[in-house]
């Protein structure tokens, strides 16, 4: 099988693959060295690799194979972590010079879980600087540049993981995302991006291990693929005060429908072309996303459009979770050194959270409450809601956000050209699916955002003969 076409297998088709014996790990990993060897340096996705443990770990898992051993539901499949995500011995800086030279010496719950399910890893990704923006760059490991066309970004925050599994470099990435940061460079980098439920996978990313608005997820080139490593990734954990327990939940059987047409019969779609925001939409990214939703109705779904009945989220988005987020920060680096090797962005967002009173930060909760209500109230009556996932077809590299935001406060600049914080607000899934592509060739992607159970069962989805 030529490089080119073993690089596009779903991870499904390789772990089945590499079970039977039809295909060696070493194979897998010698085209994914060739690939990343000849492609990251011009897109910058993996900021650690060790082409040296890739070959090791292929052979112990063709080893275990070789003794009749089940070597887990990954079976082979190359993956890779965001910088972010601990591993032992290995960079974890999170994109920051000020911490150039830091390893962890443990690893994260998710680690362990990949490593123990047969993955085969290929390295970590880049992120903007304690991944707090929407596109990938940095002072240390510098920008992350989109497959698509490398003028422009990934997205971010888990930009490297995006554009890696665009480019073929690996199968799935892990991610994490605390304002969209898998679902942004989903979308832009034309790949399927999950973010679960708070605490559906373990996270230990903060300090504090009772932030309500980060999760740990993943991305894929399919929805199936998706469904394999979040089946991995997924369950409690004593860590994780908020992990959930796994219940009944099978990730795979969800996906795996049979033979046949989708029925989605008794479905009720939500499609909102701008969540109520003020914001605009670039016209082909909204053309693109309204095209999409026109196949649910083929599918027999039941397509209105609405948009909950909430009000201030960009702001409640603000000052309930990003600025207390970041507040730590004002006292943790010595920011008069860091000059000229950090955002200045980041610092105001720091020092701005620092100055935030008690009240202002309750204020925020008690907003952000009143959002999730009325979300909630809003999904009695429909399945998922569907939105276009961010509101620009692109970002050039080297820009901070769109053009159209330049000149605006700090606030709009970050998420407003965003729709997918409001679902990290209310703790509930969202995932971005790709769509299709602009007259320019890049990536569009909308966004299926699920809520909390419900007093209405959800109809079944079936498959029409």
């Amino acid at each position: 099988m030529a490089d080119d076409e073993l690089a596009w297998l779903p991870a499904t088709t390789l772990a089945q693959r590499v079970r039977s014996g039809d295909l060696r790990v070493r194979d897998i990993a010698e085209q994914c060295l060739e690939r990343v060897a000849r492609l990251n340096p011009t897109l910058n996705a993996l900021v650690h690799h060790d082409p040296e443990q890739v070959r090791t770990d292929a052979a112990r898992l063709d080893a275990a194979i070789a003794r009749g051993e089940d070597p887990g539901p990954l079976a082979g499949v190359p993956y890779s972590l965001k910088e972010s995500t601990a591993a032992a011995g290995l960079p974890h800086t999170g994109g920051m010079k000020a911490a150039e030279g830091h390893v962890t010496a443990a690893d994260a719950v998710v680690t362990r879980r990949l490593a123990a399910a047969g993955g085969l890893f290929l390295g970590k990704t880049n992120l903007p600087e304690n991944g707090y923006k929407g596109v990938t760059d940095n002072h240390l490991y510098g920008a992350t540049r989109n497959p698509w066309n490398p003028d422009w970004s990934p997205g971010g925050s888990t930009g490297g993981g995006a554009a890696g599994v665009a480019a073929g470099l690996t199968a799935l990435a892990d991610g994490s995302d605390g304002a969209g940061s898998i679902r942004i460079p989903a979308a832009m980098s034309g790949v399927v991006g999950f973010k679960p439920s708070t605490g559906r996978i373990p996270q230990e990313l903060l300090p504090t291990g009772f932030a309500t608005f980060l999760s740990h997820g993943v991305l894929a080139r399919s929805v199936a693929d998706a469904a394999l490593m979040a089946s991995v990734e997924s369950g409690p954990d004593a860590v994780d005060p908020l992990s959930l327990p796994a219940g009944d939940l099978d990730w795979l059987a969800a996906v795996d429908l049979g033979d046949g047409t989708p029925d989605l019969t008794g479905w009720r779609i939500a499609w909102s072309p701008d969540l109520g925001f003020a914001h605009p939409t670039d016209p082909e990214v909204l053309a693109l996303c309204k095209d999409a939703v026109r196949r649910f109705a083929d599918l027999g779904a039941t397509v209105v459009d609405a948009t909950p009945a909430w009000s201030g989220v960009e702001e409640a988005m603000w000052s309930a979770v990003w600025l207390p987020a970041y507040a730590g920060d004002a006292d943790y680096y010595d920011w008069d050194a860091l000059e000229g090797q950090v955002d200045p962005e980041l610092k105001e967002i720091a020092f701005a959270g620092a100055r935030q009173t008690g009240a202002e930060i309750a204020a925020g909760e008690i907003a952000r409450t009143a959002i999730y209500r009325a979300f909630r109230a809003f999904m009695e009556d429909h399945d998922v809601l569907v939105s276009p996932t961010v509101r620009v077809a692109g970002i050039p590299v080297g820009m901070y956000g769109p053009p159209h935001l330049d000149g605006l406060p700090l606030r709009q600049r970050m998420l407003g050209w965003l729709n997918t914080y409001p679902f990290n607000m209310t703790d509930t899934p969202a995932a971005s699916i790709p769509v299709g592509l602009t007259s320019a060739g890049l990536p569009v992607g909308i966004q299926i955002a699920g809520g909390q159970p419900r007093r209405r069962p959800r109809p079944p989805c079936r498959r029409r003969a």
